[in-house]
Parts: C-alpha cells; sequence; structure tokens
C-alpha cells in the first residue's frame, strides 16, 4: 500500500496528468505532500519543515506519501521555498518555520547575522553543483574566462546561495566580490527574465535543476563550481531544538531511512524524475556524485572552512566569526556525515 501511495504521488505529477513542466509538478508535489502529512492524529507533534522545490528532497515527499512521519507520531508539514535559503532563514527568524533544509553557507552566515537558528544535522554531505549559466543568445560568455568585473549576476536574494557562490567564485577568480554588480531575480522564473531582458549576464543554480533550460537552447551553461564543503545542513531555531528535540531526531531517522530505501529501489530514478519533470538518465547521473546523509552530524572543520571562505570573500568580518561550536546544536555530534 505504502509503496502504491509513492506511485501515486510520482504518476500525478507526471505527463500523463496533464501537469506540464516543472513549475506546475513542483506546486503539485507540495501540495500533495503536505495533504499527505496532515492526515495523522490530533497528537501528532507538528513540525514546519522548509526546502527548495528540488529533487534533493525526495525523500520527505516520499516519507509523507508512505504514512511514514504519522506512524512516528508526527505532522510534518512542508513547504516549498523557489527562492532558496535566504527565504528560509528569514522563515526561521520570524517563526514562520520550524526546521529548514538550506544551503550550508547560507545558513551558517545567517546564524552569523544574528538568526537564531543552529545547525542541527547535514543533510546531504557532498558538493553542490553550481552550474553558471548566460543567456544562449549573449554572444560574449561562453566561458568562464569571459568573466570580468562588469559581469552582472543574478542572484534570489541578498544572503542567498546564489550570492555567496558568486562572492567566493569572483574571490577565487581573482575579482573583487565587493565590487560585484547584482540584480535580485528572486527565484529561477525571475533569473530567466533578467538574463533575457539583459538585466544579469548570469545566473548561478543547481546544475540539474537547471539542464532543461540548456537542453531547450534557452540558456547556456559556461562552467560548474562546486562546492567545497557539504551541500545541505538542517537547521532550527533554538526554542525549537531546546523544546522538541527528540522529535527532530525522529524526523532525520524518518528520513534517513526513507532515503535509504528511495536510493535502494530499482525505481528511485524513475520516481524522481516523474517527480521532477527531469529524464532518468540524468537524475542517475545526479544520483551517482550525491549522498544523503540526514544525520544530526556536523563536522566543525567544515565549518571553519566555509566561514574563512565567506570571510575570504568579503561576506563576514573575519574578526566576528564564531567558533564551531556556537553554530550547532546541542544536539549534534562534531564528526564528518556519513552516507544514510
Amino acid at each position: 500500500m505504502a509503496a502504491r501511495r509513492v506511485w501515486l504521488l510520482a504518476l500525478a505529477l507526471g505527463d500523463g496528468r496533464g501537469l506540464k513542466g516543472p513549475g506546475m509538478r513542483r506546486r503539485a508535489l507540495s501540495s500533495l505532500s503536505g495533504a499527505l502529512s496532515r492526515v495523522g492524529g490530533s497528537n501528532s507533534l507538528r513540525l514546519r519543515v522548509g526546502g527548495v522545490p528540488e529533487h534533493f528532497n525526495t525523500p520527505w515527499h516520499t516519507a509523507a506519501a508512505k504514512g511514514l512521519f504519522e506512524a512516528a507520531g508526527l505532522s510534518v508539514e512542508w513547504t516549498d521555498f523557489p527562492s532558496g535559503t535566504g527565504a528560509m532563514a528569514a522563515a526561521l527568524s520570524d517563526g514562520d518555520l520550524d526546521v529548514a533544509i538550506g544551503l550550508t553557507e547560507g545558513l551558517v552566515a545567517a546564524i552569523h547575522r544574528g538568526n537564531p537558528a543552529r545547525l542541527l544535522g547535514t543533510y546531504v554531505s557532498t558538493p553542490l553543483l553550481w552550474g553558471v549559466h548566460a543567456h544562449a543568445s549573449d554572444p560574449s560568455l561562453h566561458s568562464m574566462a569571459d568573466m570580468c568585473e562588469s559581469t552582472s549576476y543574478a542572484i534570489s536574494r541578498m544572503g542567498s546561495g546564489s550570492h555567496l557562490m558568486a562572492c567566493v567564485d569572483a574571490h577565487a577568480r581573482g575579482l573583487d566580490p565587493k565590487a560585484l554588480q547584482l540584480y535580485t531575480a528572486v527565484d529561477l522564473r525571475g533569473a530567466r527574465s533578467a538574463l533575457e531582458s539583459g538585466f544579469a549576464d548570469v545566473f548561478m543554480w543547481e546544475k540539474f535543476t537547471t539542464k532543461h533550460l540548456v537542453d531547450s537552447g534557452e540558456w547556456r551553461r559556461i562552467g560548474v563550481v562546486p562546492t567545497p564543503w557539504p551541500c545541505f545542513s538542517i537547521a532550527a531555531p533554538e526554542h525549537t531544538l531546546a523544546e522538541c528535540g527528540e522529535a527532530l531526531l525522529t524526523m532525520l531517522q524518518v528520513v534517513r531511512s526513507e532515503a535509504r530505501a528511495l536510493r535502494a529501489s530499482e525505481e528511485c530514478a524513475k520516481t524522481i524524475g516523474l517527480m521532477y519533470g527531469q529524464h532518468e538518465v540524468d537524475i542517475v547521473e545526479w544520483l551517482d556524485g550525491m549522498q544523503w546523509s540526514v544525520q544530526p552530524v556536523v563536522s566543525h572543520d567544515m565549518l571553519s572552512r566555509v566561514m574563512h571562505a565567506l570571510a575570504d570573500a568579503s561576506l563576514l568580518e573575519r574578526e566576528e566569526l564564531l567558533p564551531p561550536a556556537a553554530l550547532v546544536s546541542h544536539l549534534t555530534e562534531d564528526a564528518e556525515p556519513g552516507e544514510a
């Protein structure tokens, strides 16, 4: 029965049900997953979880479709954040979200800027592959060697992963991050408009999420920049960590077990491809280079690397860097994350 519910979820998002385009599939996925996760009894502990509407978060939705959260006494309500980590950090600060699955560097930066959240664990232990994209009609940008200080970047918002990685990459290539020209595009749709209109020259976003735009000929991928650290971490406000610690650890165990089961399934790539409107062969390639972890562990050495990279890119003041222990929760172990 559980497997059938997952397939109903996946098929409802496929072309056979008339949901054309990744955006419509993702909105349907969020709606269906949320509905499934709220069918638990009144005694279920409610946790509001947010993440990007991308393939990385499949285990949350398949776990909900199988009823695994409700079986563990949890009501996990999922919200999509298409504009990314910056918006999730704001929701954590405003009390609108209990848990965020965000980019590690974005969460580290947010905590330094006074966000009341702390890191609970590592969600994905492998790097994110940031595709660097230009509009296909732009005659001047064919490789990253063509980028210079006058190149303008579309970003989802200030402090977002697309902003931070633009600065980190600029610093690595010998450019001044403070001199970057930035255009706030909010989300992928806004970035498409920005590159088409010429308001921005390039946009950095996850390679496979944007691949359909490269395949269609709308965008040209001129490079790929991997993050030199685990890409997605799990964060929660301090009061949630104090009041719901056991429930949070139970939730991670549910998702970790589901991630392991999903990867072991012969239908893994097909299921994810249906959910997110991606080619199965691309999902197979992505899975080969990606590891879910979903564990309450965060390496302090890794956090030091992230903080110093952000300081090098002039995104944090070096003298204000926090000790790694100040960034993590009391539930979190200092260790290298393993695979789910």
